[in-house]
């Protein structure tokens, strides 16, 4: 869908290079940049992700949407942030060499809420019914796996200094390098992202709290965290499957729904029937029922045994 939109919107706003990032609706942290930035290497991309949570007043969580900054000398940006009462989904930077004029900032604020929902959308796709299971070899494992815990550990310049067998493994699914024989190991920008939030959260300008959610394919979804292993030490990121806690609430968000459906739905995660839901949340019964149609409706979900298996990725 982003690649589609980008079509279409380099009509309007001619760019030279971008970068779309998807992020975790309620941290606000990257998680799945899109990007063609011409001349950029991929050892000077740690280090654009590192300055991209620091610089207030250019990020996608600071006031004004779009807003116009300069890269460089030579390079301006125009940032676009798609969000919603629901989270926030994503964010676009569109660098040119050609300063970007106001009626071409007003044409992306004007595009943005209908951009937000589709991608919105797209992220409540991922819910689908589960496709076949991938095979052992294929799936990241989790720290309780046989393979050991996923732990990648980074410097304060987000270069790698050591990562577990789990950890390449998994990183190397989430984001393959294009040539294995210049780059030693797939380092995503999930995982840079995550650095960098930790990092600006340490110097009072964070941007959200530094743990992500990842999507994989197949209805999967993993938690990524970061966190020091010691002050003024190495970064370490973890990689793990997220909880059923976690994958609800993507999914409620996802699915537009209202503070009270969202709580409806934890409490049938539970495995609590209306009557019992009804007297949790002193409701009457049939307004419990009301709610419970809505979600069916606003998740495409037939039944309550799908509904729940959509947010558990069994089915």
């Amino acid at each position: 869908m982003r690649e589609r939109a980008l079509t279409e919107l380099r009509h309007a706003v001619p760019y030279d290079g971008y970068v779309w990032a998807l992020t975790d609706p309620i941290t606000r942290v990257g998680t799945a940049p899109l990007a063609d930035i011409p001349g950029l290497a991929w050892s000077d991309l740690p280090g654009l992700i590192r300055s991209r949570y620091l610089a207030e007043g250019t990020r996608w969580t600071d006031p004004g949407n779009p807003s116009v900054w300069r890269r460089s000398e030579s390079v301006e940006v125009l940032t676009t942030t798609f969000a919603d009462r629901y989270g926030c989904w994503a964010w676009l930077d569109l660098w040119r060499s050609i300063p970007f004029t106001p009626e071409e900032q007003a044409f992306l604020a004007s595009i943005a809420p209908l951009l937000t929902t589709a991608l919105r959308q797209s992220q409540a796709s991922t819910f689908a019914p589960a496709q076949p299971a991938l095979s052992r070899e294929r799936r990241p494992r989790s720290s309780e796996s046989e393979g050991g815990p996923a732990v990648l550990l980074l410097g304060a310049d987000l270069q790698v200094r050591v990562g577990t067998p789990a950890a390449r493994e998994a990183l190397q699914r989430l984001n393959p390098p294009d040539d294995p024989t210049v780059v030693a190991q797939a380092i995503p920008a999930a995982a840079y992202n995550l650095a960098a939030a930790l990092i600006a959260t340490e110097n009072g300008v964070g941007v959200g709290p530094p743990w992500s959610r990842v999507h994989l394919g197949s209805g999967r979804w993993i938690t990524l965290r970061a966190a020091r292993t010691a002050p003024d030490a190495n970064i370490a990121v973890t990689i793990e499957e997220s909880t059923p806690a976690e994958r609800l609430e993507v999914f409620a968000l996802a699915h537009a729904l209202t503070p009270r459906e969202r709580e409806i739905l934890v409490q049938l995660s539970t495995g609590a029937d209306s009557r019992h839901i009804a007297q949790r949340l002193v409701l009457s019964e049939h307004t419990v029922n009301d709610h419970v149609k809505a979600i069916l409706a606003k998740t495409g979900a037939a039944t309550r045994p799908t509904l729940l298996a959509r947010v558990a990725g069994t089915g």
